[in-house]
């Protein structure tokens, strides 16, 4: 797959016409601009809900969202994800054994999910706000790596780069440095498409920590928790929700990470600091 040319047709981005202004000056550009399309995920045959993304990487966004969402526990219990274009958007068919279709049920959300919404289409408090059991990672990370990671984020954002309107989420291993990444116009999707190809390649989700170019959201600390991320840095401020759930489930979360400074809100433990 070529990675910004959109799925099935869907254009990952286009060009427009602009006109352009600094001062008094005008000039008439062609300008990228990123694509939002109406992702809807159907399970064996059932509507689920409708998500607006970024139309990239959804097999994994399906699967990524199927597992932190508790539709299924691991990868290996979908059967298939198929990709079919729409004319009014595209339609993500996954094949679930019989014996899960109850999990659905107690999983609907059969709202549609803007772009910036991670819980919308959830009917009530208990399916919005569930409680991960306690991570048990033993991850720890030296400070001047996750530096080192930082720094190399932007490099490897191609879609953001082009048209500076995409999120993206990246997944780190020390010792190793950066490994996948997905970008997307939602946060959270693009944290479920990393999840689910890092799912699709059987990884060890306490082997390393994901990066964020977004704020720290409850319900990004809520699906990292979910899968046993043990750390979450994202580049912006956390939330109040999203700090307590970092605390009540082990998860080290670090906020305002940019250029050499950042904030650990919870469990520093996993944060190795040497002195000079």
């Amino acid at each position: 797959m070529t990675l910004l040319a959109g799925e099935l047709g869907w254009p990952a981005w286009q060009t427009v016409s602009v006109e352009a202004w600094q001062a008094q000056d005008q000039a008439c550009l062609d300008e990228p601009v990123a694509e939002e399309a109406p992702i809807a995920l159907v399970y064996n045959g059932e509507p689920h809900v409708v998500m607006l993304a970024t139309p990239l990487d959804l097999d994994d966004f399906a699967l990524g969202f199927s597992l932190t969402e508790g539709i299924v526990v691991r990868a290996q219990e979908i059967e298939s994800i198929r990709v079919f274009t729409r004319s009014e958007g595209i339609e993500v068919r996954v094949r679930l054994p019989a014996r899960l279709c109850h999990t659905l049920k107690d999983r609907e959300r059969n709202l549609t999910g803007r772009t910036g919404c991670g819980l919308c289409g959830a009917a009530t408090l208990s399916q919005a706000i569930r409680k991960p059991p306690p991570v048990s990672s033993g991850l720890q990370v030296e400070a001047t790596e996750l530096l080192a990671a930082l720094s190399e984020l932007n490099a490897h954002q191609r879609l953001n780069r082009l048209t500076g309107a995409v999120h993206a989420a990246a997944w780190v291993v020390p010792g190793q440095g950066m490994g996948s990444l997905r970008e997307d116009v939602g946060r959270h999707n693009a944290l479920d498409k990393l999840i689910g190809v890092l799912a699709r390649h059987q990884t060890a989700f306490e082997s390393g920590y994901v990066l964020v170019t977004s704020r720290a959201s409850f319900e990004m600390v809520q699906k990292c928790a979910i899968m046993g991320i043990g750390l979450m840095a994202a580049i912006s401020a956390p939330t109040g929700l999203a700090i307590r759930m970092a605390r009540e489930t082990g998860l080290t979360l670090i906020g305002f990470a940019r250029g050499d400074r950042y904030l650990i809100y919870s469990h520093p433990q996993r944060i190795l600091h040497h002195p000079p």
